[in-house]
């Protein structure tokens, strides 16, 4: 609909505004990481040699910090707050939306601060940022800015979705509003662990208040938040799927109750489960570390649960539009649609993904693989792969929806190419990670023989296979962002915000699933549980302080 030649945006303009700040500055997060990836990956092949003043591990803690933290942090909360705004009344009220400005502001600064801090080789701590290295306090102060600064824009989605309940009494949730509140209430919670860590333990040691830091009880912090990380860049890809694919392929969600239950689960299972990062570790007793396994094989559920929804999603919508057979569906899915092929792509290789994490969290096999280039293998295909790919499909229709632009077939066309590209880039990437992780290449090193060892020579083909695939990668990146730039400047028209209607078949979600106090006690007791014992003897016993190191 074009109301005097203008199209009528399918949010708020001003809420537009908002939600294009978060998503083009991750973006620029994607092109300024992708360059420190691109080098990083020449340099670990043997392909390039750095300057003197331009050190490789700054290179990979700049990758690491823009691309797994600001990128993703900076898209999933614009990509929430257009989808809360267009599912509770398509504008956010005042408040909402100054507490959306106020924690991009502080974000912004953060990262601003954090980015000078590694640059000017004063936080080569990668993205762990693990004790004893110590960085800049100035650094941590930034890290600090950018949690604070998401919590402001959570609550403002808190208040939001408070406001249409108070308005809506005894009626269902709209299902991504549920499932984004649902989002940040997890990052929230286990961001509690690192601003902990930062605030109490690495500021003050780093400004040389106090002259050691409990090196365990940091990295303990740390994984509380670390793990959950990997959900809170999986669960809106996971919204995607659930909500915006059906109405794409032009069917409907299978169940919603489904949905929301899955999230649930993730909500209480994403969180107590960091130590299954720390099985290598000492001074953890192996009881802990054998029940957080546990708790970890637990979120497999949910993800098998999703796996089961979307594939019947896709049979039900292949079968109303005349298929026949068992896989009769799979032709009738819209493969030339970027907005679908995409996000399809990365459902697949979340399942070798997937089962790569079931790897990393046991035990036995974990000490196979731990600290080698398999691990670095496994997360670029959760987090550059499966959530990097279905965050590209987003962006090809979300932009033209909040500017009241066309998808026009050019780009989409573009758009498909880029994914091959990323595709491609990738199975070099993250395959010769994989099979030369299994070969023993440790992970975080530079280029090296090891004084000519046999063993450094057979790894070297595959180091430069992954520096190939590093380069389609970022080849990748520039398509992206010439796609975006012509998103902008595609023809003025309207382009759907997708959301997808519930079959009507389906059962109803309980009213359980509304119940906040309850998920909200059920996740405190599990956190109690896995975490109060190990961390009290963590303090009350602690192990001899560390001074801080600067190794670079």
């Amino acid at each position: 609909m074009l109301t005097n030649g203008t199209p009528e945006l399918q949010i708020d303009r001003k809420d537009s505004r908002l939600v294009l700040a978060h998503i083009l500055f991750a973006f620029g997060a994607l092109f300024l990481g992708g360059i420190a990836g691109l080098l990083q990956g020449l340099v670990r092949g043997g392909v390039v040699k750095l300057p003197a003043e331009i050190g490789y591990y700054q290179l990979l803690t700049a990758h690491g910090v823009l691309m797994a933290l600001i990128f993703t942090t900076y898209f999933i909360i614009g990509f929430l707050i257009s989808g809360v705004s267009k599912t509770t009344g398509g504008k956010l009220l005042p408040i909402s939306r100054h507490l959306g400005w106020l924690g991009y502001g502080l974000m912004s600064t953060g990262t601003v601060v954090g980015t000078i801090c590694i640059l000017l080789n004063q936080a080569t701590v990668l993205y762990t940022f693990y004790a004893p290295m110590k960085a800049s306090p100035y650094f941590y102060i930034a890290l600090a800015l950018v949690v604070v600064g998401s919590w402001m824009s959570g609550f403002g989605m808190f208040y939001q979705f408070g406001y249409w309940k108070k308005l809506h009494k005894g009626k269902v949730t709209p299902l991504f509003a549920f499932m984004a509140v649902t989002t940040m209430l997890m990052w929230i919670v286990a961001t509690l662990g690192v601003a902990a860590e930062v605030l109490l333990q690495l500021i003050p040691w780093s400004f040389g208040w106090v002259d050691t830091v409990n090196v365990m009880l940091s990295r303990t912090l740390f994984w509380f938040f670390g793990h959950p990380l990997v959900y809170f860049w999986l669960l809106p890809a996971y919204m995607c799927w659930y909500v915006v694919i059906p109405k794409i392929i032009g069917g409907k969600l299978f169940s919603d109750a489904l949905a929301r239950l899955a999230f649930i689960l993730f909500l209480l299972f994403s969180i107590p489960v960091g130590f299954h990062h720390q099985l290598m570790e000492p001074g953890i007793s192996p009881f802990w570390k054998f029940l957080q396994v546990i708790l970890t094989f637990m979120v497999i559920v949910p993800s098998l649960m999703t796996a089961f929804s979307l594939f019947a999603t896709f049979e039900q919508a292949g079968r109303a539009l005349g298929a026949k057979g068992l896989f009769g569906w799979f032709r009738k899915m819209p493969w030339s649609d970027v907005r679908f092929f995409a996000p399809f792509a990365g459902m697949l290789t979340f399942i070798p993904a997937g089962a790569g994490g079931i790897i990393n969290a046991s035990n036995q096999m974990n000490a196979v693989v731990h600290n080698t280039l398999f691990i670095t293998g496994h997360f670029h295909l959760t987090v550059a792969t499966t959530v990097a790919l279905t965050f590209f499909g987003v962006t090809y229709w979300l932009i033209p929806a909040l500017t009241g632009r066309k998808l026009t077939a050019r780009i989409n066309k573009l758009g498909m190419i880029q994914t091959v590209v990323w595709l491609v880039g990738m199975f070099f990437m993250s395959g010769a990670m994989h099979t030369v992780g299994l070969l023993g290449s440790p992970r975080r090193t530079a280029y090296t023989t090891y004084e000519n060892h046999p063993d450094a020579f057979l790894w070297m083909p595959y180091h430069v296979a992954m520096a190939i695939g590093g380069t389609i990668l970022f080849i990748g990146i520039l398509l992206l962002i010439v796609n975006i730039v012509l998103l902008f400047r595609a023809p003025r028209g309207q382009e759907e915000f997708p959301i997808a209607e519930a079959n009507a078949s389906a059962e109803a979600a309980p009213r359980l699933f509304e119940r906040w106090g309850v998920l909200i006690s059920l996740v405190v007791v599990l956190v109690l549980i896995a975490y109060m014992v190990p961390v009290l003897d963590m303090i009350n016993n602690p192990v001899p302080g560390s001074k801080g190191f600067v190794t670079w």
